[in-house]
């Protein structure tokens, strides 16, 4: 695994890790298949976790961690969109707004997940280099990952939130490339958020008697 953190080349001043770069290459187009509604987004998304799991085993505990447990997610994710992939009527998952009791369960996840991983962070520093923010990403990605498994809209705004400490986390931290994708996540993000609001719309819109399908 020392040639996946060995460096790629220097961009701008700031040095490209091969692991860095690939996974997150994965995982941005894990986000523009997601956009798509395609089932494939999963596997990749497993896929970059995996690169960065075996980028980080050995050195970097927690940070493996928290890949394994995006990995798991993307299984999760993978099996819920094989089983609703013809509910949007054109083979692929039906997307909607969440319940307001599904957005008031997904935020009281996120708050509580962040303080117990925070803490967590805290009491073995080995594990993160910036507990409350580290621990606010990788819970926010979780619960951002969890609401597209589920055909949520809101699993967009879930990664708008994650990119705004993301983009100067991963900077200062000297993953350049992960602070440069989070940058291109963005404008994907209000892309996908756009084409899921309005799919959203016209599965929600009622169908006159004797209109045409």
């Amino acid at each position: 695994m020392n040639t996946l953190n060995s460096e790629a080349f220097v961009l701008f001043g700031q040095h490209i890790k091969w692991a860095d770069m690939v996974g997150n290459l994965f995982g941005l187009a894990a986000l523009a298949l997601g956009w798509r509604r395609s089932i494939w987004t999963w596997p990749v998304q497993f896929l970059a976790g995996l690169i960065l799991f075996g980028a980080f085993f050995g050195h970097l505990t927690g940070s493996a961690g928290k890949q394994a447990v995006v990995m798991v997610v993307a299984l999760y994710g993978w099996w819920q969109w094989q089983r609703g992939k013809e509910q949007g009527g054109d083979g692929h998952i039906a997307v909607r707004f969440a319940t307001w009791r599904e957005r008031a369960a997904m935020a009281a996840a996120a708050a509580v997940g962040t303080v117990a991983v925070a803490l967590l962070f805290k009491a073995y520093p080995t594990l993160s280099w910036d507990p409350w923010p580290d621990a606010y990403i990788f819970v926010g990605t979780i619960v951002a990952m969890y609401a597209q498994a589920r055909g949520m809209v809101e699993f967009w705004f879930a990664w708008l939130l994650v990119d705004v400490v993301g983009v100067p986390l991963n900077f200062a931290n000297g993953y350049a490339f992960s602070g440069f994708v989070y940058v291109i996540y963005g404008a994907l993000v209000l892309w996908g958020l756009r084409d899921w609001w309005l799919r959203s719309r016209q599965a929600a819109r009622p169908t006159l008697e004797g209109a045409p399908a």
